[in-house]
Order: C-alpha cells, then structure tokens, then sequence
C-alpha cells in the first residue's frame, strides 16, 4: 500500500535559515509534513519526541556537526534515514558522509526536482526495510510460538525472562514465573483417542492466554507443563492468579466430539523480591519447578510457593537451603 507524502514526516536540519527555508519549502510542496532544527542538537530533541520518516542533515554545523549528529542517531536501537546536504562536495567530504552512515549525499546548491526525487527515493527504500523488518518478526513469532497452544515455546523464553529481571531491577519490581503441570495427563492418552490428548492441551493452552495480561507470557515447557512469566505483581497478587487458574482447570469440562473429561493441574510458582539483583532466569525457573514439585507432592490440584529470599539456593553460585512457604 502506498504512504501518501501528507503520512510522512521529514526533519530538516541546518544552521543556515536561508537554506532551511528552502529545503523545508520544497518538502512542503510535495505535501510532506516537515518540522526543521537549526542545531544538531535540537535535532537530536526533536527526533526523540516527533520520530521523523527521514532526516535531511546539514553537515557544516557549529557546536554539533552533521557527522558528530548522525554518530549520535547510528548509536540508537531503531534506524532512520538520514540524507546529508552540504556544501563541501569534495570526495572526502562525501566519503566521510557515507561512511559514517548517511544513507545519501546531496551538494549545495541543489535542484529542488532532484532533491525530490531522492527524498522518494530514501521513503521507498525506508518501506522496503520497514517491511523486511515486519516480516522477520513476524517470522522470528512463528518460530517461538507452539503451534499447539499459541503460546511461546522454549526457544527464547529464557530470554524474555532475562530482559523483564534486568527491568524489574532498575524499576524495583518483582518478577514471578509460574509452572503448572496437568494432573494424571497419562489417563488422556490411555482412555481416549490420540488426538484427544492435543485437543486438551491445545484447550490449556487457551485458558493460559485468556488468563494472563497483554504484560505477561506464556509458554508450553513441554509436554503437559506451562511456564507463565507475571510481571509488576506481588505474592498475594500471583497466589490468586494461581489459585483461579487451577480453579478454572479444575471446573472446565473438555469435550470433542465423543471423547471427554475433566482434569485437575499442579501450580507452583516463585517470585523475586523487590530489588533482587541476584537470581537469574534460570533460577527464577528451577525455583518454581522446585514449588510445582512440592504441589505434586503434597497430593496434586494445588498450589505452593517458594520464596526467594536473601539466602536463596537459586541465586547464582548461592547453594543455600532455601525458605519454602505454603499457600494452598
């Protein structure tokens, strides 16, 4: 689908108010909406708060350079276009452009038509990017996803775990992994067709997504055992999450076509405290596999908690006893 110039907007930087004008005239012309700077480093603000389609960039300027600006914007996470307008059209001055990461270089004095022209250019390009970069995330989605259940696999679970603890640090907040295993699931694929025994999971899979909030995740750790990542939540708050998930389990009625049963499941869950600077991804998900065992243990359909605390066995290189808590 094509962007209408009137969608696109276009940062025009440079310390020379005549020349400022002249690009942001013609940009304007064409339909774009435009804002301008005269400064790199008001750029660098305006670029923080407006999220510009394509920056046409100065490089002559004092204090901060084009090329010192551009520096600046190659260092940041998402990409934008950046064509430089100069007038020092000498081979060096060029190559030091483009090599710094300008994705074009227009000499002044310019022809507005030509100016244009490459402006359409650098948005076509920038689309074709836009594109690929949806597609591979798209794609990099299917990967991680389990076809079964729609929720995540295991594949970057550890990772996402990773990026939420290091944000709980720096924000103070806790971070809770729940794990959750299906109770006597062998009675499934004993007593009914092997497809029935997918449906059921498929149905979990379910629960589990219409269960948790657009902040957390879910993901199939394989077989009939579900990890859940709750995050910006406390203990009471993760106990009752658990004990309504494993109510829901426990009053829902699978059914398809002539195969059904009902099912209870196992809830163990551990969370951080705030602030904890210690317990890894790892931990954090052998600490709640440790409270899905204890679950187990103590007669199945409920849940337990293990807490992790100062002393904690799960930290990295911290083989303490641990302090265990029952709450259901």
């Amino acid at each position: 689908m094509s962007i209408k110039p009137a969608e696109r907007r276009v940062l025009v930087v440079d310390d020379d108010q005549d020349s400022l004008d002249i690009i942001a005239e013609a940009l304007r012309w064409e339909g774009y909406v435009v804002e301008t700077a005269i400064s790199g480093k008001l750029a660098i603000e305006a670029i923080k708060s407006w999220d510009p389609d394509l920056i046409l960039l100065d490089v002559n300027m004092p204090g901060l350079s084009g090329l010192d600006t551009l520096k600046d914007l190659r260092q940041k996470e998402k990409y934008v276009s950046v064509m430089f307008i100069s007038g020092n059209t000498s081979t060096e001055a060029v190559v030091a452009g483009l090599d710094t990461g300008a994705d074009d270089y227009i000499p002044k004095p310019f022809d507005p038509l030509e100016l244009l022209a490459r402006v359409r250019t650098q948005l076509r390009i920038k689309d074709l990017n836009d594109q690929l970069r949806a597609a591979n995330e798209k794609l990099k989605e299917l990967v991680d996803i389990d076809d079964l259940t729609g929720l995540y696999n295991m594949r970057s679970v550890y990772e996402r775990i990773e990026t939420e603890l290091t944000r709980a640090r720096r924000f103070g907040r806790q971070v809770c992994i729940v794990m959750m295993d299906m109770d006597h699931f062998k009675t499934v694929n004993d007593g009914h067709d092997h497809l029935f025994g997918s449906f059921v999971i498929s149905e979990v899979g379910k629960i589990i997504r219409q269960s948790i909030r657009s902040i957390d995740m879910g993901a199939r750790y394989g077989g009939d055992e579900f990890l859940m990542m709750l995050t910006e939540t406390s203990a009471e708050g993760a106990r009752h999450f658990c004990e309504r998930l494993r109510q829901t389990i426990q009053s829902y009625h699978f059914k398809n076509d002539r195969d059904e049963i009902r099912l209870t499941s196992s809830i163990g869950f551990a969370i951080t405290a705030p602030g904890d600077r210690e317990t890894d991804a790892r931990g954090l998900v052998r600490a709640a596999d440790h409270a899905l065992f204890d679950a187990k243990r103590a007669g199945k359909n409920c849940v337990k908690f293990v807490e992790i605390n100062a002393a904690s066995e799960f930290h990295q290189e911290q083989p303490v006893p641990l302090r265990k808590k029952v709450v259901g």
